[in-house]
């Protein structure tokens, strides 16, 4: 199979799949799991809609998964942007930083319950934002999607697979 995605430098990997095969969304890919992955550094994350039932919002719909050592530590790092609707849901985590990082990024930390504790929108490359022991995961978006979402704390996320 020749590697395609739907933009360029975004790959997905689907469970019936070998390492070095990769295809469309699972939806735009007939016979293939319904369980998409995405490819991120040299591992893969299992991809999840986020929403905000109260505002029948769709956060994003290419958020990877990350919650293995090796996804959380290789993160955004290395890419040079994120679409609209995509981005990764880092947990746990208690806080997050942009070094080496090549974008802003918008930043939504979350406690155990998926509530929004804090934003950091438009967050630029070489910071960090706050750490506490209330934060329990992070969302990293795109720029301009807490703005576009109207993501503010107290909302309530829903992961979806």
């Amino acid at each position: 199979m020749v590697p395609h995605g739907p933009d360029a430098g975004q790959t997905w990997l689907h469970d019936n799949q070998r390492r070095g095969d990769f295809c469309l969304p699972a939806e735009r890919c007939p016979g293939r799991s319904s369980v998409a992955r995405y490819r991120i550094g040299r591992g893969t994350m299992k991809l999840v809609t986020v929403t905000i039932p109260e505002k029948a919002v769709t956060v994003g719909s290419r958020i990877g998964l990350a919650d293995t050592s090796l996804s959380r530590l290789f993160g955004l790092l290395g890419k040079t942007g994120l679409d609209p609707g995509s981005g990764i849901l880092i947990r746990p985590s208690s806080g997050v930083h942009t070094m080496w990082m090549k974008f802003p990024i918008d930043v939504v930390a979350l406690d155990r319950s998926l509530r929004v504790y804090k934003v950091w929108p438009n967050l630029v490359p070489w910071r960090f934002t706050s750490v506490s022991t209330k934060i329990h995961s992070v969302l990293e978006l795109a720029p301009g999607q807490i703005e576009a979402c109207r993501i503010e704390p107290g909302d309530q996320l829903a992961l979806e697979e």
